[in-house]
């Protein structure tokens, strides 16, 4: 982001017009966090759309299904987290018997933070993704008449 480019969003004080910006602009410490966590959405979702929304990645493939968003991007005053944010839009539909992703006081969005590599349990987070991924399909297939 250039000092003369005005934010989009009032409650942030960064714009960023492509996800290499994004990254660019990310401390090295959260930006080892969203590189794994980037690959790891990329890789598991086949036809996946990765856009930036609210200055930070999210994907889809027919709706939103995560995000990514690093303690660095704030929203409004700030945050009460630090490390990077890996969030579910549809958190609320998933199956989470283990209680591993955070609800707070919300009631569809649910995260995991991580402050660090060494916290990414790669293959226990792509089953969520993986999980979130058919119920994107679901949610797809039941609004065109499928079954």
């Amino acid at each position: 982001m250039s000092l003369h480019d005005k934010p989009k969003y009032k409650f942030q004080s960064v714009s960023f017009k492509t996800v290499e910006e994004f990254l660019e602009y990310l401390p090295e410490d959260e930006l080892k966090i969203v590189k794994v966590l980037r690959k790891l959405v990329l890789d598991s979702l086949p036809g996946v759309t990765e856009k930036l929304s609210y200055n930070v990645p999210f994907y889809k493939v027919h709706r939103g299904i995560c995000f990514i968003w690093p303690s660095s991007v704030k929203w409004g005053k700030g945050h009460s987290w630090t490390g990077v944010r890996f969030g579910f839009q549809q958190g609320n539909l998933l199956s989470d018997e283990i209680n591993y992703l955070d609800k707070g006081e919300r009631k569809q969005v649910f995260w995991k933070n991580f402050s660090s590599v060494k916290d990414i349990d790669a293959d226990l987070l792509k089953s969520y993704i993986f999980e979130a991924a058919i119920i994107d399909q679901e949610k797809k297939d039941k609004n065109n008449g499928a079954s």
